[in-house]
């Protein structure tokens, strides 16, 4: 049973702290994008909630993952630190992934954006009406 309650708390704690995070990180983090995509906001929204999605898949599969071995006598013996060790992991290797993704998107953001701007540019239609070609000088 104390083992239980320990996956209870672990999943409770972890899962909230994830959204929570992701809010956070959403809601502030795309300022940062549309300075980091040179001012187009449908790219940084559009790469925003991309991130967004991620760090939930990458987070609760890491959460999942971390539900294994759990070592049933450290647990029973004191179940506060131990399952507070098995969130500290968690969070600090998720810190790493947003600080390395923060580092890429600062570094390659104006590529990208160029890149999705030059896209575009190829998309983009024809002008229907030419101008009339100058005279001929001789």
């Amino acid at each position: 049973m104390v083992l239980e309650l320990g996956y209870l708390l672990y999943l409770g704690i972890s899962i909230a702290m994830t959204i929570w995070v992701a809010r956070t990180l959403s809601r502030n983090g795309e300022v940062f994008l549309v300075k980091c995509f040179g001012q187009d906001e449908q790219l940084a929204k559009s790469t925003n909630h991309l991130l967004v999605v991620g760090f939930y898949l990458v987070n609760i599969g890491f959460i999942a993952l971390r539900m294994d071995g759990w070592n049933v006598a450290r647990a029973e013996a004191a179940m506060i630190p131990y399952v507070a060790a098995k969130i500290g992991l968690s969070v600090l290797v998720l810190g790493a992934m947003h600080f390395f993704n923060m580092a890429m998107i600062a570094r390659y953001g104006r590529t990208v954006a160029g890149w999705a701007h030059g896209q575009e540019a190829l998309r983009a239609p024809l002008p229907t009406h030419l101008p009339p070609l100058p005279p001929e000088r001789r």
